[in-house]
């Protein structure tokens, strides 16, 4: 694909959030969200591969169709109170469906089956916007929002931290376990929504910065498997001992970032006397921290057995993604020390 077309759909993904971000009216919105779309799915074909063409025609379908729900909720709710506003959405019919085609476009359990399946058929960069940036505009709409029914909220923060850690227990391909952690931290994010939205905002931030990391880090072994994790020595030394961390911290282990937002979500919960929601929570945590563990055993405490004619290339390797990976990686591992002023901001 030529630069310049990259840099028209780049541009165009931006301008989609951004439009969705500022719009309070659901006809500005619903047109940010199918820019959005219009403009990943060239970058997700790019490579004429047929599994790369089904992943681009499972996120159209998917996206159509959380996209024409939200339409028809709107137009229903602007029929029935004659508003098109986004924060006057107070009929339940309408907000439930809503919330309903919000979550399938996030990829929420139990309408989570379409994110691994995609994800595996991508490229790690394209991944990696799938991942972080196309969940930016459904959350801004999710925090505008007041659901009818919490219970429905409540429902997909528990399924999706169950499901992201039951998920990527027997998978061996990276591009999905990336999936379902992605479906677990959107699970903790949804959990605490309806009581502290900052603190929703700083959990999306924070594994955005996270997940980037992971990202950037199997981009530059060239790893798409647990396999090939045990050749990273030799691609990046440097990187491959902090890998461990990165994906420790995913796992939300102090003292390593990551630890902030599950620490202050379940301090949350705690105070709204959701003890068992709490409980469950952090009992599901312990799903995800296994296979990050066996991520981690894989790429360090292992050795290719096929790599002793090219014991250091990484001596000669030059990649552009040197300096973003590194700042990532130091903020994915030193963030934690600030929880006191983070709290302090949010709260002030």
């Amino acid at each position: 694909m030529s630069p310049l077309i990259s840099a028209i759909l780049l541009l165009g993904l931006g301008l989609g959030t951004t439009i969705t971000f500022a719009s309070s009216n659901w006809l500005l919105a619903w047109m940010g969200l199918e820019m959005n779309t219009l403009a990943i799915i060239p970058l997700m074909a790019q490579h004429h591969h047929p599994r790369a063409i089904e992943a681009a025609t499972k996120y159209f379908l998917t996206q159509a169709t959380a996209a024409a729900m939200i339409l028809f909720a709107s137009a229903t709710n602007a029929w029935i109170t004659g508003e098109w506003d986004i924060a006057q959405v107070c009929h339940p019919f309408s907000s439930t469906l809503i919330t309903l085609a919000l979550a399938l476009k996030l990829g929420l359990a139990p309408l989570h089956s379409w994110l691994p399946e995609v994800l595996q058929g991508l490229d790690l960069t394209t991944g990696l916007i799938l991942s972080t940036w196309q969940k930016l505009a459904p959350f801004a709409l999710f925090l505008q929002i007041e659901p009818v029914t919490p219970a429905i909220i409540w429902m997909f923060g528990i399924m999706s931290i169950l499901v992201g850690g039951w998920g990527g227990l027997n998978q061996t391909q990276l591009r999905k376990i990336l999936a379902y952690s992605s479906i677990a931290h959107l699970g903790w994010m949804i959990l605490v929504m309806q009581y502290t939205p900052s603190l929703t905002i700083l959990t999306l931030l924070i594994y955005i910065m996270m997940t980037s990391s992971a990202f950037l880090l199997f981009k530059f072994n060239k790893s798409t498997d647990v396999n090939s994790l045990a050749s990273s020595w030799t691609k990046a030394p440097i990187l491959t001992t902090l890998a461990p961390l990165i994906l420790l911290s995913l796992a939300g282990l102090p003292p390593l970032s990551g630890f902030m937002p599950k620490w202050l979500i379940l301090q949350e919960l705690t105070k709204q006397s959701l003890f068992i929601t709490a409980t469950l929570a952090a009992l599901s945590a312990l799903l995800s921290l296994y296979f990050y563990l066996r991520l981690s055993y894989a790429m360090t405490l292992t050795l290719s057995p096929n790599n002793l004619l090219g014991i250091a290339p990484w001596r000669f390797q030059e990649s552009r993604l040197n300096t973003p990976a590194a700042i990532l990686t130091m903020a994915t591992l030193l963030i934690l020390p600030l929880t006191p002023t983070v709290v302090a901001i949010m709260t002030w």
